[in-house]
Formats: structure tokens, sequence, C-alpha cells
């Protein structure tokens, strides 16, 4: 607006050339001037914008333009739009949007005086954007003082509701900060850092504790060191919903991925798992045992004798049962073998025979009624975020109170002990019943009804281990089962010398030197392989050669390497020497092709913080590149750590004591591959 009055007209009543008029031109007769210095065209957000607050507010600011005019230089009766381009492209959206009609009289400003190149020019030079901050406070102050929430201003204004909701979240950051920001003291991105949280005290803490390193990066983590990332299993267990009805907050970043943000109270949220945990364990308990405990962490080193469930015959009724579904099963499984996709009808069949067989198969073990009374229940949080139930613990107060004699009437599974603490094996009694000991047996089998001398009978019993040693040489079916029925007798019972082979296997304790190694996943596998061997076992050592020798090939197998498994030990001790030990390690982990990505990852708990910048820096220019490694080289230690965890991430880099060397029967494997390929 000028101080001299304007002429006001309607381009449909009379044509008005005097410069400065103002008009009200159908928008049907606006052009986009050819003069326009914008060559670029206008982002459809910003068209989108403008159209959203001309929707909510009107036309701000009038068009300013100049006639168009024919060849022979008389009015079309058309206006090109010197100034206004993009105003006049979001009234027609809105057109298109039919929100207003194609010859909407639009109010503009006659100019055919000044070059209409150069106030384009002009217009698009000679003006000073908001200051970012002012933008970020003004949009919260919409939201304080008018009560709008994040959907309408992002309609009023043409923009989502999620740049809505971080502007103001970065109207939200402390005064005192917003204000270093706008001296430059800040950077956007370090500011959008400490928008993570609204506490204010907490930002300008983390910033007055910043050193030279400002990296939005270590702004975060300093932000949520007192916090519980969403992905930790604690945070997975209870669940979001559960802890933000408890009272608890989640803190999100609207600037990053997040994965699910970060649980405020770490406090709240263990109280929560433990909670939840002992609901569980109330339930298990009501199975009959006589305690159970839980735990965040497995009970490392509890020291107390476990028991496992024993194989049980089923019930004539569940056999028939199980028969059935699992005939109906293979049925189904047959008759859509071939299919793709399951029908619904039939996946929906399929559920419920599986659950059925699920059922029958629980109640081929069980533990025996005198241990459930006696026993106990550990339920844990294991690392994937699940409840882990771990039954059949027996506390040392609990095991079966000794006799008067001094016996206890059981030394371990499957052997008893008489008065005199002999050991007594199952089937051995007199003609009365009562047990005797193979001292008895002997004196009663003499010569004449004298014992043999304890020499002789050593020199005897040598010759025949001299014989068994030259018989199970030769026959290695046989002596798989012997070496197996060993491992097997001293791998699942405790205090039985039930085998008549030197074998003694010994299995270090790994998490006295790898802290929680036992919670990891592949720590929660072997135990749970361990378990299922141990539900097979036969009640009674006495059965277990037996039990062994009428496993089929691939079982024997399979148990002679689980026990076997158990025995290695590639721990490196500073005070060992033992090269010859671990060149063998190196050599079992080839032939078994061990491969530690599957198994752990270079994190700052597990390596990269226990371990000099030098070697963080080394590894990252291995696993990633020279450049990712000199980008990172200026940052102090913990800064550095957290850096390269993210780089390392997904690289497979391993620390050279973990690496397995490519065993050649790969490389054979490849190579006959390659043939068979080129001979078809």
């Amino acid at each position: 607006m000028t101080d001299t009055f304007e002429t006001i007209a309607s381009v449909s009543i009379t044509p008005v050339v005097e410069n400065g008029a103002v008009l009200f031109v159908p928008l049907n007769k606006l052009k986009k001037s050819p003069r326009n210095a914008r060559k670029t065209p206008h982002s459809e957000a910003h068209i989108e914008a403008l159209a959203a607050s001309i929707a909510a507010k009107g036309m701000l600011q009038n068009l300013v333009v100049e006639p168009e005019t024919n060849a022979e230089g008389e009015p079309t009766g058309c206006y090109f739009v010197t100034i206004g381009e993009g105003r006049r492209l979001a009234q027609v959206l809105r057109v298109k949007r039919k929100q207003i009609r194609k010859a909407e009289a639009i109010r503009c400003v006659l100019d055919t005086v000044n070059d209409a190149a150069e106030i384009s020019l002009d217009e698009n030079v000679t003006r000073e954007a908001m200051h970012p901050a002012d933008q970020f406070e003004r949009f919260r102050e919409l939201a304080e003082n008018r009560g709008w929430g994040a959907e309408e201003i992002a309609a009023r204004f043409g923009v989502s509701a999620h740049v809505v909701r971080q502007r103001l979240r970065l109207g939200a950051v402390s005064p005192k900060l917003m204000q270093v920001y706008r001296d430059g003291g800040l950077s956007l991105d370090q500011l959008m850092a400490f928008a993570l949280t609204e506490d204010h005290d907490r930002q300008e803490q983390v910033y007055e504790n910043l050193s030279w390193n400002r990296d939005p990066s270590t702004i975060r983590r300093d932000l949520t060191k007192m916090n519980v990332a969403a992905t930790d299993r604690r945070a997975i267990f209870v669940g979001a919903d559960v802890y933000v009805e408890a009272g608890g907050n989640i803190i999100r970043d609207l600037f990053t991925e997040d994965r699910g943000g970060y649980f405020e109270d770490a406090a709240l949220l263990d109280r929560l798992v433990i909670e939840k945990l002992e609901r569980i364990a109330a339930e298990v308990q009501a199975e009959g045992w006589k305690w159970a405990s839980v735990h965040i962490d497995y009970p490392h080193g509890n020291g107390l004798r476990r028991t496992y469930p024993h194989p049980v015959a089923l019930s004539e009724e569940d056999e028939a049962a199980y028969a059935a579904a699992q005939a109906n099963y293979n049925a189904l499984t047959e008759q859509y073998d071939s299919a793709e996709e399951l029908p619904d009808d039939v996946d929906q069949r399929f559920g419920p025979l599986e659950a059925e067989i699920e059922r029958i198969d629980a109640l081929r073990h069980a533990y025996e009624t005198q241990e459930i009374e006696c026993g106990g229940v550990f339920v844990i949080l294991s690392h994937d975020g699940e409840a882990r139930i771990e039954r059949g613990f027996i506390r040392a107060e609990d095991e079966k109170p000794e006799t008067e004699d001094g016996a206890n009437g059981s030394v371990a599974d499957g052997v008893r002990v008489n008065g005199d603490g002999e050991i007594i094996e199952d089937g051995d009694h007199d003609e009365d019943g009562n047990p005797v000991s193979s001292l008895e047996i002997e004196e009663d089998t003499g010569d004449a009804g004298k014992p043999l001398s304890d020499g002789l009978i050593r020199d005897l019993t040598s010759h025949r281990t001299l014989g068994l040693r030259l018989a199970l040489g030769e026959q290695p079916d046989a002596a798989l089962i012997a070496v197996t029925h060993a491992l097997a007798a001293q791998t699942f019972y405790r205090g039985v010398d039930a085998a008549c082979l030197e074998i003694r296997p010994t299995s270090g304790y790994l998490a006295s030197h790898a802290d929680g190694i036992e919670d990891t996943a592949a720590g929660k596998a072997l135990a749970d392989r361990h378990a299922g061997w141990a539900e097979d076992m036969p009640r009674d050592v006495a059965d277990l050669w037996g039990f062994v020798a009428g496993l089929d090939h691939a079982s024997v197998m399979a148990l002679f390497a689980h026990c076997a498994s158990l025995t290695v030990n590639a721990v490196k001790q500073p005070w060992e020497r033992k090269p010859h030990a671990h060149a063998t390690a190196d050599k079992l982990a080839t032939a078994v092709a061990l491969d530690m990505t599957a198994h752990w990852t270079p994190t700052v708990r597990a390596y990269l913080g226990r371990v000099t910048k030098a070697h963080i820096l080394a590894a990252v220019r291995e696993a990633v590149s020279d450049e990712a490694a000199e980008r990172i080289a200026g940052l102090k230690k913990p800064e550095m750590a957290d850096a390269a965890e993210q780089l390392l991430a997904g690289t497979g880099w391993l620390p050279a004591v973990m690496r397995t060397a490519r065993p050649a029967w790969l490389d054979d494997r490849q190579d006959n591959d390659a043939f068979q390929i080129a001979a078809e």
C-alpha cells in the first residue's frame, strides 16, 4: 500500500492502464510472465504450502502484473504475472481441487513503469527469510496459545504433520540453547540432537559437558545415557503400552530412525520386568514345584544340582490321539505339498493338528513327583526379550537326607550304596532278594568257597583289559558306543563311575571368563541342546549302555558330538602356554567351518570399548575404508567407539583371534559346483 490514492477497478468493466492501480483479474486471465527471473520451477511442496496458506488466510500479498499485448501492441485482456507466480500456481491448484472457480477474481497491482525482468529478480533477491529459531518458536506458540494440534497447523501451512511435530519439538529446546543456535554456536543438526528430550536441565547439562566434539551422535548418546533403548530385551519383554500405562515416558527422536525410542525410567522398567516374571513364575510353580525364583540375568554359578524330565510311556488314549493327529497332518501335507500358498481353511486345519501333536509330545517326558516336590524353577529374561523357564534345580537343603548309617541311599541316578558305603549296581541281589556288593559276589564264586587274592584278581583283570583293548581297537562301531557311553555317563550323571574307559571329560566354565556369555543366543542354543539329550537319558545309569547301543548310527554320532563338544576349550589364558592346543583349536574351527559372525558382533561393550583407538581405526579401515577411519580419527575414545560400532554393523568384521581359515573342502565343493554348471 502507498500513501497516494490508488485506483481500484475491475478489468471486466473498463481497462485500467494507470500505474499502481489495484485490479481484480479473473484467474483464467492471468499468465506466467515470459520475463520472470525464476527459470527453475517452484517445487510441489512450495505450491502446496502456498495453497494451504491462501485457503486459510487469504491472499496476503498482491500479484504484480502487466498487460499482455498482441503483435500490434493492443491489450488482449490478459495479464502477465511479474511478481507472484507461485501464488498464481497455488490458486490454479485450488481450482483443480474445486475450492474456487477458474474465473475467481484475484487482487493484483498494475505495474507499467518498471522493467518486468528486474522487479521479478528484485523480489527474489532483496528479501531475508525468517531465522529458523523464530519459526520454531512461533509454531510452538500456535500450539500453546491457540491449542492447535500438529494436523491443524499442518493444514494451514501446507506441510506434513510430521514436519510440524519436528518444528514444535525444536521450539521446545531450552531458550539458552536456542540463543546459542541463533548466535551460530550450534548447527541445526546439533539442535535437532538436543531436541531428543524436552528436559531443559538435561539439555543444558549435556551441552555444558560437551568437549570439542559436538557431533550430533555424541549429543544423542549423552542425552540417552541413563535411558533404555526400545530394542533392549527389557523393553521388548514389557512392551511400550504397559510401560506408558505405568507412568513411564518414552523419548522419541523425530529427526532420526530411533527404532521405537528410549524408555526414560530404567528403574520403573526393571520393576515391570520383575513383576511380569513373578506372574509367570507363579503359574509355573503351580505345577507343584517347591519354589520359583525370578532373575533378569541368569544366576550363573548357583551351585545347585539339576534334574531333567525323564522319558515316560504315553497312555493308550494319548497314543491313539497322537497317531490320529499325525495321520491327518501327513495327509494334509501330502495333499497340498505342491501348493505355493495354502487356502485359509486348510491353514486353519493345520493349526489345531500341530497344537495337538505338540501337546502329546510334551507328555513323553516328565519329572518325577519327588523331584518336583523338592525342586524349583528359575524364571529368567532371555536375550531375545522372552521369559526363559528353567526347571529342575535342587537346593542343598532339599537333597534327600542321609540315613542313620551315614548313607543317603543314592549317590547319583541309578547307583545305590549299602550301609558300608559300597556302591551296589542294580540287579545285584542275594537269593533272599537283598542287595549284595561285588565283593560278596566274588567270594561266592571263588574256588572251593575261598575268595581269590587281590593280586590274582588284578593279574587276571589286567589280561582281560588287554584283551578288551585289542578287540575294541578292531571294532570301530563298538568303540564309538563305548566312548559315547563313557562321555554320556559323566556328562549327564553326577558322581557316577559307570564307564570302564578311562576318559575324563572336563568342561571349562566360560561365564568366569566372559560375563553374560550364557545369556547369548549361542549360549541358549547349547543349553537347549543339552536339555534335549538330558531328557532322553534313562533314569538309571545302569540302563545307559543299552540306551546308547540301541540308538541308530546317526543318533549315536549326534550324542557323541554333543558330549565331545562340551569339552572344547579354546580359551587363551595369559599364564598358560599351550601353543599346540591353540593351534589344534584353529584346525578344529576350520574343520567345522566355524563362522563367528553368526554368534558375535563388534559392539562397544563386546570389543570396541575395550581396545585402543589404534585398534578401532584399524578395524574400520579394514572393514569399511581408509576414508571412514579418517573421519573418526579425531574423536575421543568413547565417541570413536560408538561411531565405529555403527560403521562396522553388518560388515561381518571379526578380530583376528576369532577368524577361521577357509576350509579346503569348501573350495573343492565350489570347484565341483562350477565344473557341474559348466558341464551342464
